[in-house]
């Protein structure tokens, strides 16, 4: 394994997505900031984040921004547009952009620099619902995914190849579940096989590699190919994971 550095995650992007085109294959962990010691207490980065924002949405953004540890600077009104400036740690902004603009329908605009190291914040929130889980390695069906709709909102299509362990859904609820997507629809005196592939399932996220370093959690990783990108667990046997997260919690207490 190799620790590689870069200026924010567009840079590690650009850095993973070459390697990708030349043929390598690779499984990337959730980027972190460089901490320092300094004066014998922990240190970390701290960045002045600008967002220009329509001004009925200006409320939202700064709950989104306060609750990653910023502090808000400066608040202008520009027109019907409101400008926000805060002090807040390089750790608050891995994936704050797209809960920003989900937040913001989209109105949103970011930009941040680099200001110096400032004393640790403390633990800050991660992503707030959970995943779900393919329980076997097989093709989806479109019969189970469309079963599945009103759980989450999934990340492959009907008939793609899944694995054990492979993150396959965002669950709409905190917590991941680990679900079949594979099973495919009985068949009966009344009901053809036929009517499978006319399911009403949604059509899949798609993610970009800088959305999906965002997206991913300390326990989660990205599974980089030639092909494809996909997101998956650290561990991916359901009973490891769970002796992991029970010996690290006893750990804790």
């Amino acid at each position: 394994s190799f620790l590689v550095f870069g200026r924010g995650i567009l840079h590690l992007g650009i850095l993973i997505e070459t390697m990708r085109r030349e043929g390598f294959e690779l499984t990337v962990g959730q980027p972190q900031v460089l901490v320092k010691q300094i004066n014998g207490s922990k240190h970390e980065p701290y960045e002045n984040l600008v967002v220009d924002v329509p001004a009925e949405y200006s409320g939202k953004v700064i709950d989104l921004v306060t609750q990653r540890k910023g502090e808000m600077q400066i608040m202008e009104t520009k027109g019907e547009m409101q400008h926000l400036e805060f002090e807040i740690p390089s750790r608050g902004l891995i994936g704050l952009r797209s809960t920003m603009l989900t937040g913001t329908a989209g109105e949103a605009v970011m930009a941040h620099r680099f200001t110096e190291y400032k004393p640790w914040k403390g633990p800050i929130p991660g992503r707030n619902n959970g995943v779900l889980l393919s329980k076997t390695t097989e093709r989806t069906t479109g019969y189970s995914v469309d079963k599945l709709q009103d759980r989450g909102r999934f990340f492959v299509d009907p008939g793609e190849e899944v694995y054990v362990g492979q993150i396959i859904a965002e669950h709409i609820k905190p917590g991941d579940l680990v679900v079949n997507a594979t099973e495919p629809k009985k068949l009966t005196n009344h009901r053809a096989s036929g009517s499978d592939d006319a399911s009403k399932a949604a059509p899949k996220i798609q993610m970009s590699l800088e959305e999906c370093m965002e997206y991913i959690q300390s326990d989660e990783c990205i599974e980089v190919t030639p092909k494809s990108i996909r997101l998956r667990k650290n561990i991916l046997d359901e009973d490891a994971r769970k002796r992991v997260s029970k010996s690290m919690s006893s750990e804790m207490a």
